[in-house]
């Protein structure tokens, strides 16, 4: 990840993957566990993210584990002054009813993305657990949102682009 303006690496392909394994490892001692478990990443950048979790947690686990992704545009409370993007599809991998949910995005700012994704989630069905890992979480926080499982926190300043 990339600072826009200076083009600074923060997390390198290495530092990545092992924060993934770190993260892969926290969720699967929270939820006692890959039994129920189902990572949904959101659209866009949180799609790949949780896939690579899921082939983590497999080679651990040795069972596979159910990956969807949730598109969160049409819930989100800025579309009236922010120009939005095109949906993307929203593929669950089956019934999140009585499931533990990971939500697994990039980057966790203000936290009005993963209130969106709660809204779309509470359309979708109703989960024993919902959970939030995040790659890099900035701060900045607008909205009263905490990642369960982080990657590294990065403190930065509102201008800057992660």
């Amino acid at each position: 990840m990339a600072s826009a303006s200076d083009g600074r690496v923060v997390l390198d392909a290495g530092d990545i993957s092992r924060a993934l394994t770190r993260i892969s490892h926290e969720i699967l001692e929270r939820n006692k566990g890959a039994s129920d478990l189902i990572l949904l990443g959101l659209q866009t950048r949180g799609v790949p993210l949780a896939k690579r979790l899921a082939a983590k947690i497999e080679a651990v686990e040795g069972t596979a584990i159910a990956v969807g992704s949730l598109d969160a545009t049409m819930y989100r409370d800025d579309l009236k002054t922010q120009p939005t993007r095109a949906p993307h599809k929203t593929s669950l991998p089956g019934s999140i009813d009585g499931k533990t949910v990971v939500l697994v995005d990039d980057v966790l700012f203000s936290g009005r993305t993963i209130r969106a994704a709660l809204d779309a989630l509470s359309d979708l069905g109703r989960p024993a657990v919902v959970r939030l890992a995040v790659l890099v979480d900035r701060g900045h926080r607008e909205l009263p949102i905490r990642a369960d499982h982080v990657g590294k926190n990065l403190p930065t300043a509102r201008s800057e682009r992660v």
